[in-house]
């Protein structure tokens, strides 16, 4: 007897004991369920104002259109919680805007028409489903009709100054037909002729009134949301320093007008290699270049002192 008492006392003690560590487990588990860890105490996700007083080369956005009002909440919210890309943008900006702005003012192109470049390719050499290349997405016949040389062996739609230039002639000559940079901006993305064939089936005269496909749709509130955002950066949860920035290498100009038939050899006389030679000059689509009618080509080298390359065997 005394020994199935002692059975029974140790059987009681160990489910005693169990419920004891399941109590515990329990706790425990509540624990990490209501409080926040340290990957997520940090981060929180809010609700964006939508500012007053936005607006496009000095042209109002209607946020007092509820639909409007919406969209262009939308389009805030969507690029201010894609950081990563965010991050990437604010540091290309910082790059390639200083090349960008002197050439929209020596045109007499609003500066906020940066913007428009970085939501056509995030501000790199980006080829489109259509064909349309470069970081302001330029197509084929665009740029011949504009003076740029476009083959297999050059294609100056990746040259920036010089795309930089089709892109403005292209917006003054929608601005002259529309009367606004608005539409300007809308028909560099949906042609003028679209833009134009939309007004009339529609009987208006807005960019803002018209019902337009998904694209064309969003293009205006993107670029203002991302003139918003790259200009108050903190304000929209972005953190850093400007040594974080990409920063422009500074270069020298080499004329060329006759024929190379190696690049590598012909980077390799300025102390560079080839593929350094290709990130200065992106328009140079192959590793020679015909010139057989002897046009003057400037190709940029850099200054010495920014690559480290390995010596030549």
């Amino acid at each position: 007897m005394r020994t199935l008492r002692n059975i029974l006392a140790g059987f009681g003690l160990i489910c005693v004991s169990g419920l004891f560590i399941f109590a515990t487990q329990t706790s425990t588990s509540d624990k990490l369920l209501t409080e926040p860890s340290r990957y997520t105490k940090d981060y929180n996700v809010y609700a964006l104002s939508v500012p007053e007083n936005l607006n496009f080369a000095g042209e109002l956005v209607p946020l007092e259109n509820p639909d409007i009002y919406e969209r262009m909440d939308r389009e805030l919210l969507v690029n201010t919680y894609w950081q990563s890309n965010g991050l990437l943008l604010f540091k290309r900006a910082h790059k390639y805007f200083p090349i960008i702005e002197p050439i929209l003012k020596k045109n007499g192109v609003p500066d906020d028409f940066k913007y428009l470049a970085v939501i056509e390719s995030g501000l790199t050499n980006a080829v489109s489903p259509a064909g349309a290349r470069g970081v302001w997405q330029i197509m084929q016949a665009t740029g011949r009709e504009n003076g740029l040389e476009v083959n297999d062996n050059v294609d100056e739609r990746y040259h920036l100054e010089m795309a930089t230039e089709v892109a403005c002639k292209y917006l003054l000559n929608a601005k002259e037909q529309f009367g606004s940079w608005t539409l300007a901006a809308a028909s560099y993305n949906a042609g003028v002729n679209g833009v134009a064939k939309r007004l009339e089936e529609q009987g208006v005269n807005d960019y803002y009134d018209l019902l337009l496909g998904e694209e064309t749709g969003r293009y205006l509130f993107r670029i203002v949301a991302l003139k918003e955002i790259l200009n108050h950066p903190s304000q929209y949860g972005f953190n850093f320093k400007e040594s974080d920035l990409y920063t422009e290498v500074p270069t020298y100009k080499v004329k060329v007008d006759t024929a190379v038939t190696d690049f590598s050899k012909f980077a390799k006389d300025f102390g560079i290699n080839y593929k350094i030679l290709k990130i200065h000059n992106p328009w140079l689509r192959e590793p020679f270049l015909n010139n057989k009618s002897r046009k003057e080509y400037f190709i940029e080298i850099p200054k010495e002192g920014y690559y480290k390359t390995s010596k030549p065997e």
